[in-house]
């Protein structure tokens, strides 16, 4: 099939004509949705939004220090800038401006976009800055001397790659990167781990560590604990494996953990470890999903023994594991609903105190600090606007430090939680945010949104954009917890792997069913959206059921799963869907793969696919060819692709802005609510 495809040359990422097709494209969508009548008001408003001052500046603590990376209307680009934590605290913080992306990108004339910044422990006086031309992955790296506020001439630098390094100590780092021929995976990330030292060439650098070609990628990096240093080197020779090794006196030592765990960290000589499957070590048996710990030397041994801190039951999961200077914080999802809780280890054993966190709502943990037990959290729902507190893991206090406005009228709205049971009888909640009461007989128009992939957990949410644009205008917002997603543990994730990926689907579609069967809804006023995996999902889901849909929003979407592992990063997904190469996995793969499952004699809602040119994960020709061949076949879609924006799809707010009016444009043109 691929061979005869006749739409491989939009494959081509920037070919000239791959790129004037995109652009002729762009012109038949943009130029229908930006006359639907509400598109102004819908385009002014989301850019109050998403530029306005009232927003929370999301802290990073660093060296007693909060950290900010911040964008405006004025600064599009954004700013990265610092304030002590007293200052941070106070209603209007007065900020450093360490570096104006904006500026730089003027100056440069490029098209930067903030790719993150990692300091140097333990006084973080110097970062390595990322910048990304257009969003993509692939960033260059440059050290920036956070006294002097400029970039360090001949100091440690990258050219633009996927790549990964870490500071080691004040004149070393260990990287990662595109060294040339052989030393990057078949997914494109890199393949060595090297020392290399300042003042040195980075060819030079010495190797410490070579993966192999088939893996996903190796990197090596230091963590602390407290002033104790320790270099790791982690090879994932597929996506959820990993191999961790101590580097230690320019000697590798293997941690004996099981393949599919994770390491959350160390402290007081102590690692700590996520199962993602039952383990048995020791003479004991481990469940999966669980957290347990034991010293560093113990993991370096054959048959560790673990100590458990928390076990979860059959409805929670392990959402986040951070760490304080004291306590090990777990963030822990019980039915799709927030809880934190805070471990000590008390010389013998661990112990447990839940912390006096705000309940039935989302939790995110959002920075820890290590020379203190702060750390702040955020806490928000549909209907909730988010709020940030600064909290003491050793005491259980919780200050509520500053609270985004409500950006929408949620007055008469409601957040229920239902269940639908899916074709194999496993029952699959949903939440629904609408009018209160929510009806039978009352049918709205409805968006239903998932992402089912990747041990990825969705939960609510507030979102200003969504609510003024859908809820405030009488839409009704649905958001499904499907398997294959993460809202269970790990079981929850594996249920929907590879062969078994049609259960995902099948649950997404029975949730569409269990809405119309609740009388919430009618095919006619029920739309889908879904990005990345989610867009995968969204058009199986349309390809398999074209009858529930009348509007489907696909963003940088998989689609063509037959050639998906030779596209990008897409080699590294194959532990999720499984190699289209091998006849038993292309089996299962080519019953849902939606490019291969559109036919001209179906009739398709029509569908409004968006993706980036400069996304260098999810290659945009997944969204190009199905676009090229449903319009062959004769069916009538949207399509819109921004020229630059990586895989979030906008390299800035007024990008995101517009893309986001762009699409609640087509969904009150699709579904019609109140005008």
């Amino acid at each position: 099939m691929a061979d005869t495809d006749p739409h491989l040359w939009l494959e081509e990422v920037e070919g000239e004509a791959a790129l004037a097709w995109a652009r002729e494209q762009n012109e038949h969508s943009t130029s229908l949705l930006e006359q639907h009548p509400l598109f102004d008001s819908l385009h002014q408003r989301a850019l109050e939004i998403v530029t306005s001052a009232d927003r929370i500046p999301f802290p990073s603590l660093r060296g007693g220090h909060i950290d900010n990376f911040w964008r405006d209307e004025t600064h599009v680009r954004g700013l990265w800038r610092t304030v002590s934590l007293e200052g941070y605290s106070q209603g209007e913080p007065e900020w450093e401006v360490l570096l104006d992306v904006d500026a730089l990108a003027e100056e440069e004339n490029e098209n930067w976009v903030w790719a993150g910044s990692n300091g140097r422990y333990p006084d973080y006086d110097r970062f390595m800055i990322g910048l990304s031309r257009g969003g993509s992955d692939a960033v260059v790296r440059r050290e920036f001397d956070r006294e002097t506020g400029r970039f360090v001439e001949n100091g440690f630098q990258l050219p633009e790659a996927k790549s990964r390094i870490s500071w080691r100590d004040r004149d070393s780092v260990l990287v990662g990167t595109d060294f040339g021929e052989g030393s990057l995976t078949d997914s494109g990330y890199p393949r060595e781990v090297r020392l290399w030292k300042r003042g040195t060439p980075l060819e030079d650098a010495e190797t410490v560590f070579r993966g192999e070609v088939s893996d996903v990628s190796v990197s090596g990096f230091r963590i602390w604990d407290g002033e104790t240093p320790h270099d790791l080197i982690v090879r994932a020779p597929g996506f959820f494996t990993r191999y961790y090794y101590l580097y230690r006196d320019e000697q590798l030592h293997r941690m004996h953990i099981p393949d599919d765990a994770r390491l959350s960290g160390v402290l007081d000589g102590r690692i700590l470890v996520e199962l993602k499957s039952d383990w048995t070590s020791g003479g004991q048996d481990y469940r999966q999903g669980s957290l347990i710990a034991t010293a560093l030397e113990t993991a370096l041994a054959e048959d560790p023994v673990f100590e458990v801190l928390y076990e979860p039951g059959p409805r929670a999961s392990i959402a986040n594991v951070a760490l304080t200077q004291t306590r090990v914080l777990v963030q822990v999802l019980e039915n799709v609903t927030g809880r934190l809780y805070a471990f000590r280890h008390n010389g013998e054993d661990w112990e447990q105190r839940p912390l006096a966190a705000p309940e039935l709502g989302t939790i995110h943990l959002i920075t820890t600090d290590d020379r203190s037990d702060t750390f702040f959290y955020a806490f928000t729902g549909f209907l909730t606007p988010t709020t940030l507190f600064r909290a003491d893991a050793a005491n259980d206090e919780h200050v509520e430090v500053r609270a985004e406005p409500a950006w929408f009228d949620a007055t008469g709205l409601t957040v229920t939680q239902f269940e639908a049971e899916s074709a194999d009888g496993t029952k699959i909640p949903y939440f629904v945010a609408g009018p209160d009461p929510l009806e039978a007989g009352t049918p709205r128009p409805t968006l239903l949104n998932a992402y089912g992939g990747f041990e990825i957990s969705r939960t609510p949410f507030y979102s200003g954009v969504m609510g003024a644009s859908w809820l405030e205008q009488g839409g009704v917002f649905v958001l499904a917890n499907i398997r294959g997603g993460g809202e269970f543990g790990p079981a929850w994730h594996q249920a929907a792997l590879r062969e078994n990926r049609q259960r995902a689907f099948d649950d997404f579609i029975a949730v569409a069913e269990d809405l119309i069967a609740r009388g919430l809804t009618t095919p006619e006023q029920l739309g889908i959206q879904g990005g990345s995996n989610g867009g995968l999902l969204v058009g199986a889901a349309v390809t398999q059921r074209p009858d529930l849909f009348n509007a489907v929003v696909c963003q940088v979407p998989l689609l063509d799963m037959q050639r998906y592992h030779r596209l990008l990063a897409g080699a590294s997904w194959v532990a999720e869907y499984g190699n289209p190469d091998v006849p038993d996995d292309w089996a299962f793969l080519s019953r849902y793969s939606p490019y291969q499952n559109v036919h001209p004699e179906t009739e398709y809602p029509k569908i409004f696919f968006t993706t980036s040119t400069r996304d260098d994960r999810v290659h945009p020709a997944h969204a190009r060819k199905m676009v090229a061949k449903m319009k062959s076949q004769g069916h009538d879609v949207l399509y819109y692709e921004n020229i630059e924006g990586g895989h979030s799809g906008a390299a800035n707010l007024r990008q995101q802005a517009y893309i986001n009016s762009l699409i609640y444009a087509y969904l009150h043109r699709q579904l019609k609510p109140r005008e």
